[in-house]
């Protein structure tokens, strides 16, 4: 037997590592107890094997962490930021960081609380996703005295030219301008678009993409914008409700800020006996994980998660690194991905 962690690794066990890494077991047996005559690249291969299998790396031979880096996201029920989180994560694993996932909560600790715990534990630099900087009403001199404190950090969704930082955002405007164009192509002229609170910066780069597409692509006018466009809690229920705005208001279709808000549109819709896409088309945001799966399946914008996660690793650890801050916003193209819960605009009663 040979010893793994806290526990034994039989027979059987060892082969199964064997067949995984593609070597003998007697090669396997030498990486797990340390012993010479094995190649860098056989051992890092048997010890990704070793994790594949789940099994626990022999204490001697766990990578040293090169330091912790935080991680703060807003709440998780959204799709998004947990995706977000496991890449961010994964890439910080594979550069030798230890990752600090802190979650805020209604009710729990603030941004600058979970701050204030993470510069107090030692931690490298700071991965902010959708936090306060991307609230134009926030006091963003928060983070110059992070700047102040040197504490390398990084912020995903949301910009501002006071902070002096890289920032990893999803071409809002872009996005919005391939929906409306969509939804043209298919015959709809009267669209909606159900969003977030207006201080959000990420919801200013929807609307401004949105109105911009329906003037450009449309024709519509700045008065019949402003009753297009509603406002409501990135949630399943604030589609909802949004949507039940927006049909009063005779949309064909409904652009959703986010894919919970288009799974609340399209349960509003059936609430009125209609359906999606046969009467009205529902569009998302995000691509978040198994929304492929909906009934019918959600036609959404999607971000580009594991670009985005792994340039804001990148810029953050050139930062850790010595090198000194980028201040720049890197610019991510969106991509609109066509399923089942957009169609052709029904004509009835016409």
């Amino acid at each position: 037997m040979v010893a793994i962690g806290s526990g034994l690794v039989t027979t059987a066990r060892l082969s199964d590592i064997a067949a995984q890494a593609g070597v003998s077991e007697a090669t396997v047996s030498r990486v797990l107890n340390g012993k010479a005559g094995v190649s860098a690249a056989t051992r890092q291969t048997v010890l990704a094997a070793l994790d594949v299998l789940g099994y626990e790396r022999p204490t001697r031979l766990r990578q040293r962490s090169a330091g912790l880096i935080g991680l703060i996201t807003p709440e998780l029920s959204n799709p998004i930021f947990p995706a977000l989180a496991q890449v961010i994560e994964q890439v910080l694993s594979r550069h030798g960081f230890t990752p600090v996932l802190c979650t805020q909560t209604p009710g729990g600790s603030t941004e600058d609380e979970l701050v204030e715990m993470l510069v107090e534990r030692g931690v490298a630099g700071i991965v902010f996703v959708s936090g306060l900087h991307a609230d134009v009403t926030a006091d963003h001199d928060r983070y110059a005295k992070l700047t102040g404190r040197r504490v390398p950090f990084v912020l995903i969704n949301g910009y501002s030219e006071k902070i002096a930082a890289p920032f990893i955002s999803p071409d809002d405007r872009a996005a919005m301008w391939m929906a409306v164009q969509h939804l043209a192509e298919l015959g709809h002229e009267r669209i909606g678009l159900a969003v977030g609170q207006r201080r959000y910066v990420p919801v200013l780069r929807k609307i401004e993409g949105f109105t911009a597409a329906m003037r450009s692509v449309l024709g519509v006018g700045d008065e019949q914008l402003d009753e297009l466009v509603h406002h409501t809690l990135f949630s399943v229920e604030g589609g909802h409700a949004a949507a039940g705005v927006l049909l009063d208001r005779g949309c064909t279709a409904i652009v959703c800020g986010s894919d919970l808000m288009a799974l609340g549109a399209i349960r509003a819709v059936r609430q009125r006996g209609l359906s999606v896409p046969g009467d009205i088309s529902v569009i998302g945001f995000d691509d978040s994980p198994l929304i492929a799966f909906t009934e019918p399946p959600l036609t959404t914008i999607r971000q580009p998660v594991e670009a985005m996660a792994t340039a804001a690793v990148d810029a953050l650890l050139e930062e850790v690194g010595g090198e000194p801050a980028q201040r720049v916003e890197y610019m991510f193209q969106p991509e609109l991905v066509m399923r089942g819960s957009t169609g052709a605009r029904a004509h009835r009663g016409e």
